[in-house]
């Protein structure tokens, strides 16, 4: 029964965030509705068993990608003036009211699905958060950090190349 109200609910919610992602004029609402539907997918995770995903999900989706598209959408600009007059009197308050539903619903998930139990040590990699972080950091250490560099090494080159002026290019223009 818990779970059909969450799915219904962060359905809701995730359906919510779509359309307001596709059809808001402003880009930063678009983001903050695709972010509602990151988080939403999160929860589905969750609920599914599916612990390790549904945090990499909220950590790269909804937390590095996010953060990405906030900083471009800074980048490009929008800098018309926006209408702060209150046109939905209701809307705090439902806000608010939504928010505490998040948080009860949240807190009962909590209790009933995040719970990964005792790990057999003879059984294999099971796909909890402590299974996946175990062979991650002892059998895959060396990799992960080789990958972490190149990472790092292919962003510091693009912040190279978008720095780096050519000055064929500036003879031709004038």
């Amino acid at each position: 029964m818990v779970e059909t109200v969450l799915f219904v609910i962060f359905g809701l919610a995730a359906l919510c965030g779509a359309i307001t992602m596709v059809w808001a004029r402003n880009p930063v609402y678009s983001a903050m509705g695709l972010m509602m539907t990151m988080f939403s997918i999160a929860v589905f995770y969750v609920s599914n068993s599916a612990h390790f995903v549904a945090a990499v999900q909220v950590i790269v989706y909804a937390g590095a990608v996010m953060t990405l598209f906030l900083f471009v959408i800074m980048l490009i600009g929008v800098d018309k003036e926006e209408d702060r007059t209150e046109n939905l009197p209701i809307q705090r308050p439902l806000a608010l009211g939504l928010i505490v539903l998040f948080g009860a619903a949240v807190v009962v998930a909590g209790r009933l699905a995040w719970t990964t139990g005792i790990r057999n040590p003879l059984d294999p990699v099971n796909g909890t958060v402590e299974a996946i972080g175990d062979e991650l950091f002892k059998r895959w250490v060396l990799p992960f950090e080789i990958t972490g560099l190149l990472l790092i090494v292919a962003a510091a080159g693009a912040i190279a190349l978008a720095f780096f002026k050519d000055d064929d290019d500036a003879e031709v223009d004038t």
